[in-house]
């Protein structure tokens, strides 16, 4: 066999992953969580998307940009709002807390955890849908739409956090781009998953824009609507492919 064929180009390597990770191989490890999790990266940035443009210059997912957000305000950016990042920085931490507590109920399967963390995540973006739609304006349900926002966000990270799929975090693509580049100049190639960190870095950027364009241009409940429908869907699916405990259900050793 040629060197050639022995040794695929780096643009076959990468689409190879990033094909894998949009459709696992029969047998993977981590099972369908790979795709389950880019359609959770894709929701992501449709609630930033609302949060930053429709409720204040606040984001209820990127806790980063709150911290820095709340600088900016407390040093005097009127733009900024210092309650409403400290809203969505405590909501959020309090939805990953009581996540924290209540995972250990779905210790031994992965596919029940993602279809539990989902459900509650589907039912708060149902709630925040219901309240756009129902109040005189956004700005009205303001701090109602960023709590419960931002406590879906806490409940889905601190779920990423636990499945351990290697280089999809839902939230946090700062390191993922650094790894993405620095492997890359350091040669380090394939085991890098450099396919699937594009696809999750472009999961994340389909999300803002698409959200971004129904917050500008229709209407937030038009953004909610789909966040929730994303997210039902993998709430039903992740119940249905877990029902016989297939063997990525099990827990990262």
């Amino acid at each position: 066999m040629s060197s050639r064929s022995s040794n695929p180009s780096p643009i076959r390597g990468f689409l190879a992953d990033a094909g894998r990770t949009i459709v696992p191989r029969q047998g993977y490890r981590h099972g369908p969580l790979p795709p389950i999790l880019l359609l959770l990266t894709v929701v992501t940035g449709i609630v930033d998307a609302i949060s930053f443009l429709s409720l204040g210059r606040v984001f209820v997912a990127n806790m980063t940009g709150n911290v820095v957000f709340l600088g900016f305000g407390l040093a005097g950016e009127v733009s900024l709002s210092v309650p409403s990042s400290l809203t969505s920085i405590g909501t959020f931490l309090i939805g990953a807390a009581v996540a924290g507590r209540l995972f250990c109920r779905f210790v031994d399967n992965r596919g029940r955890l993602v279809a539990f963390v989902t459900s509650v995540e589907a039912g708060l973006i149902a709630v925040a849908l219901l309240a756009a739609l129902l109040a005189p304006s956004v700005e009205s349900v303001h701090y109602v739409l960023i709590v419960l926002l931002s406590l879906a966000m806490g409940f889905k990270n601190a779920m990423a956090r636990t499945l351990g799929v290697p280089e999809l975090k839902i939230t946090v693509l700062t390191l993922t781009l650094t790894r993405l580049a620095a492997d890359a100049a350091a040669g380090v190639g394939l085991k890098a998953f450099p396919g699937r960190r594009i696809v999750a870095v472009l999961a994340m950027f389909v999300g803002a824009f698409v959200g971004g364009l129904l917050t500008l241009h229709v209407a937030v409940s038009a953004a909610l609507a789909l966040a929730l429908l994303l997210t039902g869907t993998v709430a039903m699916a992740s119940h249905y492919l877990s029902r016989a405990q297939p063997p990525w259900t099990r827990p990262v050793s």
